[in-house]
């Protein structure tokens, strides 16, 4: 009879346990596979249409039978070359707009799968526009108003070196927009670390939670665009910008993706 009793409550406790190894991921504080996978599916839902809209500015046709037979180089999303046709020039309108449909997709998204953290996600929408996208996109912004009628004259004073070949060329052209780079890095450092600080101050003052948001690996992705932004108002015929450009939509899906797997107490 004894014997019964432990069993049973050994049984008891091994089936408790290997519910929760098993449980939803709430309890554990971690999302699914398959529910991470629905909240990137809706972050990058949200951002097409707006991208889709800046392409068809750009003079690109949304016609599904003219994209397939565009080779792919030429597409909205790949076509850099401005001297080769059309292009997307990714300033902050199309940055703003693009993060806001990522943010809200993200959301919605994170809604359906992870209810049971909304408020959480609901702090994250303003941590993400506010802190990560609106505050460095900002500085940047200003800080190529202020400094691109200079950079002409600080592009005089840059050493050349002399030759023909395309790796000459290509390092001279590094050599000339080195002020360019240096003064676009100086402005989104700041940038990243003023939407640091706007978090945090979120979270203090508006939602009364004493959280630290310390800077994230995943709180740089976004900031891509922003590098883009400032060297292409700095020298709008930089390749390297419009190479660069092409990484915004894809940067642009991170903020949306980390607001829809937001998890936390209230």
């Amino acid at each position: 009879m004894i014997q019964n009793v432990e069993i049973s409550e050994f049984h008891k406790k091994y089936m408790t346990s290997n519910v929760s190894l098993r449980g939803d991921s709430n309890r554990s504080g971690e999302l699914s596979a398959g529910k991470k996978a629905v909240i990137l599916s809706s972050s990058i839902i949200g951002s097409a249409p707006v991208v889709a809209f800046w392409a068809k500015k750009a003079g690109f046709s949304l016609n599904p039978a003219k994209i397939l037979k565009t080779p792919i180089m030429k597409t909205a999303l790949f076509a850099f070359d401005k001297s080769k046709g059309n292009v997307i020039n990714y300033k902050a309108p199309q940055i703003l707009s693009i993060a806001g449909g990522s943010i809200a997709g993200g959301f919605v998204g994170g809604a359906i799968v992870d209810k049971e953290n909304l408020k959480a996600k609901k702090r994250e929408v303003l941590t993400q526009v506010l802190g990560n996208i609106l505050t460095p996109v900002s500085c940047v912004w200003a800080g190529s108003e202020l400094l691109s009628g200079q950079m002409p004259k600080l592009q005089k004073f840059m050493p050349q070196i002399s030759g023909q070949s395309k790796l000459i060329k290509y390092l001279n052209s590094g050599l000339k927009n080195l002020p360019n780079t240096v003064a676009t890095l100086f402005c989104l450092s700041i940038g990243i670390w003023a939407g640091n600080r706007v978090s945090n101050f979120i979270n203090d003052k508006i939602y009364h939670k004493k959280v630290e948001r310390n800077l994230k690996a995943t709180d740089f992705a976004p900031h891509l665009d922003d590098l883009c932004m400032g060297v292409s108002m700095m020298n709008e015929n930089s390749t390297f910008a419009s190479v660069l450009g092409r990484f915004i939509p894809l940067a642009l899906i991170v903020p949306g993706y980390q607001t829809g797997k937001a998890q936390g107490k209230d």
